[in-house]
């Protein structure tokens, strides 16, 4: 079940939090900046698997951090074109295919909460009245609760409904 929440996503109570990057994305803007402040490790391992694996627009890659923590970064941006190059844009092929794979992940691998921002429409570009039916579609019939974050709130720690 999806609950809109306002707050720091960084807080979260939740077991995943995912975004959206491009294939070698920098981490350098956005909740992918704080995230890669967070966990430096994530970051760098992201970097290595982009190396070794070469994966494509739409795919997801699960990192598992301290304290079960884990971060899916979904592909959902254009691969970048460069060092030094800004972030890919976002399309909405790769923002379906990518929470395809993330349903999959959630329902397969047993998690229990996600925490998600507004996919895809910081860096990624797109409107979040074509985002938004999107996660519903792939996301909205899970049994575990998913907490969007529509409103970013730094330091403050959203109210996040437990399941009943």
């Amino acid at each position: 079940m999806i609950h809109e929440v306002r707050g720091d996503i960084l807080l979260s109570h939740a077991q995943v939090i995912a975004h959206g990057v491009a294939p070698d994305d920098h981490f350098n803007h956005g909740l992918a900046l704080s995230l890669g402040e967070q966990w430096p490790a994530m970051v760098k391992d992201f970097r290595h698997y982009c190396h070794t694996a070469q994966p494509k627009s739409g795919n997801a890659w699960v990192w598992s951090g301290a304290m079960s923590k884990r971060i899916v970064n979904l592909l959902t941006h254009e691969a970048l074109h460069g060092p030094g190059s800004g972030s890919g844009r976002a399309t909405t092929k790769y923002v379906n295919e990518a929470l395809r794979e993330l349903r999959y992940l959630l329902e397969n691998d047993k998690f229990t909460s996600l925490a998600l921002p507004r996919l895809a429409t910081g860096a990624g570009g797109l409107d979040w009245d074509v985002v938004r039916p999107l996660v519903a579609h792939h996301l909205g019939e899970l049994a575990l609760p998913i907490y969007i974050y529509t409103h970013y709130e730094k330091g403050i720690q959203a109210i996040e409904p437990r399941p009943g």
